[in-house]
């Protein structure tokens, strides 16, 4: 499994309860995200490049 997979799959496995909203789900692959971030950094020395370049390519669908 790459690293985009392994995003991937932790991304969908918060998303998989019932949002109220779209900013309610957004607020909360946000905080996912953010979590993520933290633990792969320890594992993985490039995460930060790979999140920047993720943040270039999928601009839209990550929130700042």
């Amino acid at each position: 499994m790459n690293n985009i997979e392994g995003f991937n799959r932790q991304l969908c496995k918060v998303t998989k309860s019932v949002f109220p909203t779209d900013d309610s789900l957004l607020k909360m692959l946000h905080l996912a995200m953010m979590d993520i971030t933290k633990k792969r950094a320890g594992r993985r020395q490039d995460w930060s490049t790979i999140h920047a370049q993720m943040a270039i390519y999928f601009a839209e669908w990550m929130p700042e």
